[in-house]
């Protein structure tokens, strides 16, 4: 199949799965085509699949890696001794692990199509990776607790694991609980890294977005908090921006 039949597939088989929303017709458009896909993946729940689905998802998520291009953290330039900044989209990168901003359920978004990064790393890790955060919650018995961390495969993406935290969400004025569950997500994460081995680490801006923490508070918490973390352990860590807002913050922060 090309990757366009695959695309057609995947489509077909998840309108399979759910009758209760009627006859749906599958657009022209690739990226039209893709947005459907991938709005009937946000909305999938954790329940088995096919053999069959799982190996033509996975080598159409695989092409469309390459074709998105992959950056790999040992061609980029250090901002400070263990520390890079990187603008660009964290599902192409290839490092140790990448980390995730969750919510406490741990199972992705179901929003089709948002624009969280939680939606973007099940999206292109693939179905596999709702199924696993669903098996680690079964067996935990109850929601993730804010500032800690889950590890799982990465599946179809090119880092090698996926490091799950729970952010504070920020309702009104900051306060310092806030700060300090920020820092946790932080330290826990790198602890859950270094664990398992991983050592190089790529952070989005955890908390901020829909969670309400301010980007300049927070960003001063991630890098005092990673700054500490170095100091003792020999691990190296991106962070990732997609704003160009959070870019300028970050680099008058370091270096």
């Amino acid at each position: 199949m090309t990757n366009s039949e695959k695309l057609i597939y995947l489509i077909k088989y998840l309108l399979s799965e759910r009758p209760d929303l009627g006859a749906a017709d599958i657009p022209c458009g690739k990226e039209e085509r893709f947005r459907l896909f991938r709005g009937l993946v946000n909305i999938r729940p954790p329940k088995p699949v096919s053999p069959e689905f799982l190996r033509v998802q996975d080598e159409f998520l695989q092409e469309e890696l390459l074709s998105r291009g992959i950056t790999d953290v040992r061609d980029m330039t250090r901002a400070e001794r263990g520390i890079y900044l990187w603008k660009g989209d964290i599902t192409t990168l290839r490092c140790g692990a990448i980390v995730n901003a969750a919510n406490s359920a741990m199972l992705g978004c179901f929003q089709p199509c948002h624009g969280c990064i939680d939606n973007a790393i099940h999206t292109f890790a693939g179905v596999q990776l709702r199924l696993e955060c669903a098996e680690i919650m079964r067996r935990q018995g109850h929601e993730e607790p804010t500032g800690s961390a889950k590890i799982t495969s990465a599946y179809n993406l090119p880092c090698g694991n996926i490091i799950h935290t729970v952010g504070p969400i920020v309702n009104g004025g900051l306060s310092e609980a806030h700060r300090i569950q920020l820092e946790s997500c932080y330290r826990a994460c790198l602890e859950t890294a270094w664990e398992n081995g991983i050592r190089s680490t790529a952070f989005c801006c955890i908390s901020t977005g829909v969670f309400g923490f301010p980007q300049k508070a927070a960003a001063e918490t991630a890098v005092s908090a990673v700054r500490n973390f170095i100091k003792t352990h020999d691990i190296e860590v991106i962070f990732n921006v997609f704003k160009q807002d959070d870019f300028d913050i970050y680099k008058r922060l370091l270096g």
